[in-house]
């Protein structure tokens, strides 16, 4: 197990469709991602009610245009004086640019707000979600849900604010048109009712082909990581070539949604072209008539070719309704995340009085269907009944797969069993809040991140405000010190490229989980990368300075396990033994475990 959320690897083409227990959002699902015209208000007010005026501002702006131009031309024609009119012409030109500026300034700052608020949700949700079963999505599959989808979801409202702002002048154009002369308006809407058809089947269209595009594009997302995260591995094996067909395998795909996205707009926008014109050629015409039978002045029909146009406008806003259909799905895809629910906190602020006392009691866990390697839902963990005494150090043994790591989650409901429960001190664990739970239970992991611009901050990560001399304690009883102090600024050293061995590194994790000074110490093989000399000295320090802390040891080597004072060996997601190591080692079974465990 590593310290950071890694999604078990399984087929990224998955993502395209939502593994089980993950509820499928309908075609227009709920605010749950905070992107609507509500979540727009509580994030964003200023720019958001900005937004809401300038659009409708605008349009005003647009229908009043061509009214003002028929002034002044019929003033002209007259012979009257123009400059009342042309005063209400600069007016209304003055209106438009003001509200276009503001426009512009607000759309873009409300997208920007929503995105951070929906991404500092989706990375709160995905922490909370952890690894494992709550977390169904690869990896690679929730970044580009993190990168892609979330500012795409954040540019619902300024896009339908916008394609809003486009319809309602359209309207208002289509009304001008009848105000001036019914006839006009019969024209125009003859012409006006098949472009809606091509706009509305665009727009579902679009919708599905961009749910499919961003689909593959995490699949293709999920693949790249898990290749980064085995680059050595790759490297050591020389599958280079063999890799990168294996990372786009699924570029055809991504094409051809990709050129079916192309495809659509292209055949809506070469429809639209052809019907405007012939639209726009209409009304002028059916203006012509009127005005040679005097029925409108001239002016009327500069308005009238003024107000066609607008009436149009509509039908040529394909960009913006192509942004509309992105925003959709990556609300759709957003959603999705979010609609996996994590695990929920107690309310209890207080750990229980006791010394560390850890109780599993008839705890299993299965793989659900679905998950990779669940091999139709195996169970990981089968009925698992387990006193850890306080201040006791207990090993768990076991082939791979046996549920070591599986069983060291539960402690600290890093993984939440399907059955049973955990109890600290007599407390179920989920009766905690979070905050006394991470006080309760500390990890040190095989992998650990140094989270934290300096050493001193990173070892400070799960309890900020740690005082350097608790630093420095941990760092010495993890044989961290020592190296740590020959760095050019010692604990003051920045985190970002520092090259540090595995061991040296293994060894910061440890001090950082010494640092939380919990009641509960679980070290999932937490010493993988030390030689047993160092391991060795390592587990002596803590038996010492830890006589009164219970702890976990997830032991691959057989000195590990000696070192506790009994071992749980697991076989099949079973306890198959208890006892101290000394007694255990006298069946060839167990001996083999460690066998095995050195091989792999």
């Amino acid at each position: 197990m590593v310290d950071v959320p890694i999604a078990a690897q399984a087929d990224p083409m998955a993502a395209q469709a939502l593994p089980a227990g993950v509820p499928t959002p309908t075609a227009t699902p709920t605010d749950r991602t905070g992107t609507g015209v509500r979540g727009a208000l509580r994030v964003a007010p200023g720019a958001t009610v900005t937004l809401a005026l300038a659009v409708p501002a605008g349009s005003i702006a647009a229908l009043l245009l061509p009214a003002a131009v028929a002034g002044s031309v019929d003033a002209v024609v007259r012979g009257d004086s123009a400059s009342g009119p042309t005063v209400r012409l600069i007016a209304v030109l003055v209106l438009g640019l003001l509200a276009g500026l503001l426009a512009e300034i607000a759309g873009p700052g409300l997208a920007a707000e929503l995105t951070a608020r929906l991404r500092r949700r989706l990375a709160v949700h995905v922490t909370d979600l952890g690894t494992g079963s709550r977390n169904p999505f690869p990896a690679g599959d929730v970044t580009s849900r993190l990168v892609g989808a979330a500012p795409d979801a954040a540019g619902l409202v300024p896009s339908l604010l916008g394609t809003l702002g486009a319809l309602v002048t359209s309207l208002g154009g289509i009304v001008a048109l009848a105000l001036i002369d019914p006839w006009l308006a019969v024209g125009f809407l003859g012409g006006l009712l098949p472009g809606l058809l091509v706009v509305r089947v665009f727009m579902a269209r679009a919708t599905d082909l961009f749910g499919r595009y961003q689909a593959v594009q995490g699949g293709l997302a999920g693949r790249l990581t898990d290749a980064l995260a085995g680059a050595r591995t790759i490297r050591a094996c020389g599958t280079r070539d063999r890799e990168i067909a294996r990372i786009l395998a699924p570029l055809p795909e991504l094409s051809a949604a990709g050129h079916g996205l192309w495809r659509a707009q292209r055949s809506a926008v070469a429809q639209v072209l052809l019907l405007a014109p012939m639209v726009e050629l209409t009304v002028l015409a059916t203006a012509g008539w009127l005005l040679a039978e005097g029925r409108i002045p001239p002016g009327q029909m500069v308005a009238a070719a003024g107000y066609a146009a607008l009436g149009l406008g509509f039908l040529e806003q394909v960009e913006a309704l192509v942004g509309v259909a992105h925003a959709r799905a990556g609300r759709i895809r957003a959603a999705e995340l979010l609609a996996v629910e994590p695990a929920g906190y107690g309310t209890a602020r207080t750990l229980p009085p006791g010394g560390g006392e850890l109780v599993f009691r008839g705890v299993r866990v299965r793989v659900p269907e679905g998950e990779a390697g669940s091999g139709g839902g195996r169970a990981v963990l089968d009925g698992i009944d387990l006193t850890v005494p306080a201040g006791a150090c207990v090993a768990l043994v076991g082939a791979s797969g046996s549920g070591k790591s599986t069983l060291a989650a539960l402690a600290g409901r890093l993984r939440e069993p399907d059955e049973g429960e955990v109890l600290l001190d007599g407390l179920p664990v989920t009766r905690l809040a979070r905050g006394e739970l991470r006080r309760g239970v500390a990890y040190a992991f095989p992998r650990p991140v140094l989270v934290g611009a300096d050493l001193a901050e990173a070892l400070a990560y799960g309890r900020p405000g740690a005082d350097p001399e608790a630093l420095t304690r941990a760092a010495r009883m993890a044989y961290a010190d020592d190296f740590v102090r020959r760095l050019p600024a010692g604990y003051a050293t920045r985190t970002d490229g520092l090259a540090l061995s595995g061991g040296e590194v293994q060894r910061l994790g440890l001090a950082r989980a010494l640092v939380q000074d919990a009641r509960v110490l679980v070290l999932d093989d937490a010493t993988s990368g030390l030689d047993t000399v160092t391991e060795h000295h390592i587990h002596e320090a803590f038996r010492t300075g830890l006589a009164d802390r219970t702890r976990i040891v997830v032991a691959h080597r057989a000195a590990a396990a000696a070192d506790a004072d009994f071992v749980a060996w697991l076989d099949s997601g079973r306890i198959k033994a208890l006892g101290p190591h000394r007694e255990l080692w006298s069946d060839p079974a167990y001996r083999a475990v460690f066998t095995r465990e050195e091989r792999t």
